[in-house]
């Protein structure tokens, strides 16, 4: 039984002020998003390091490339719908294009917001930001991945985009794990199939890993935490040693993981049964973040279902 510990945007707010304590010259601004984004410790133990723009994710992402321009280390904390599509010039622009090490913070992103529906829901923000260059992306499964991105972040001397979602978290490594960004993490070997996964995800295809052990089906599940810089070896390797693949994501099937992956193995001249487990080219439904996601199949049991249906065409 997995240990449930806190939600990774907490996890987030409690490293930064860690590191805060420590470096004055920490800067978080925010839209209007300091109670969303587990940030009202962080404002009361340090007023003085936290910018509110209020609700005006331009201004936010304009003001943080300022702030890193004269030497502050910046994280600009905002819903990650509204700072990815509302600020997209910016962060083109005013972060990436002009080389700012701004850390870009999208909280309550996926279908986090749940029944506030698609206006809310972040299903596009890594399509759009892959398309940019010179940005980090990263997407932590658990609360040790997201301290380690954190402190990564931190020290980082390129713009970082970070992507919390708002459910607490489930241990998923050990204290020998080692995250390096770029670099992705097995969580469980395998030699029948691969699940590769991001976010709140990882769990999930780690929860149709065991289903599908019950079945004598032995699922490899991989932590693809680094989203840009791809980790193309692990996604090769996973190709060639398990034969089978399927990609695991809280975004649309366009742009995201998936594609990626599949766009890797395809120069890589490797062809194996292939599935993108996401949101497809829709409207989401209405409902909570488990109701979403199990609508579309990215659960324990939706998963084990894909994972034996794309095994049957690897027998055919």
């Amino acid at each position: 039984m997995l240990k449930e510990e806190k939600p990774n945007q907490i996890i987030f707010s409690e490293t930064l002020m860690d590191l805060a304590a420590s470096d004055r010259n920490i800067i978080v601004t925010t839209s209007d998003s300091r109670g969303s984004g587990k940030l009202v410790p962080f404002s009361e133990a340090f007023p003085d390091q936290i910018i509110e723009t209020g609700i005006a994710e331009q201004n936010l992402v304009g003001i943080s490339a300022g702030l890193a321009s004269a030497g502050k280390n910046v994280f600009a904390v905002s819903p990650s719908c509204f700072l990815t599509a509302r600020a997209l010039e910016q962060i083109k622009n005013d972060i990436a294009y002009s080389d700012h090490p701004v850390r870009l913070v999208g909280i309550s992103a996926g279908v986090s917001y749940g029944d506030l529906g698609s206006t809310h829901h972040s299903i596009h923000d890594l399509a759009a930001l892959r398309a940019i260059n010179n940005l980090i992306i990263i997407v932590p499964a658990d609360n040790f991945e997201t301290r380690e991105a954190v402190k990564f972040a931190y020290h980082s001397r390129n713009p970082v985009f970070l992507r919390f979602g708002k459910k607490p978290m489930y241990t998923l490594h050990n204290s020998e794990t080692r995250f390096e960004a770029g670099k992705a993490i097995t969580v469980r070997e395998g030699s029948d199939l691969a699940f590769i996964a991001n976010g709140e995800t990882v769990y999930r295809a780690l929860q149709a890993a065991m289903l599908l052990e019950v079945e004598n089906i032995d699922a490899r599940v991989v932590s693809m935490h680094t989203i840009k810089p791809l980790d193309r070896q692990a996604v090769i390797n996973a190709a060639k040693e398990c034969g089978s693949v399927i990609t695991v994501e809280e975004h649309f099937i366009h742009g995201g993981l998936g594609e990626a992956c599949a766009a890797t193995l395809m120069e890589a001249g490797i062809s194996v049964p292939f599935r993108i487990a996401g949101i497809p080219d829709e409207y989401t439904v209405t409902g909570g973040q488990n109701d979403i996601l199990s609508h579309y199949g990215i659960s324990a049991e939706g998963l084990r279902d894909k994972a034996k249906k794309l095994l049957q065409l690897q027998t055919q």
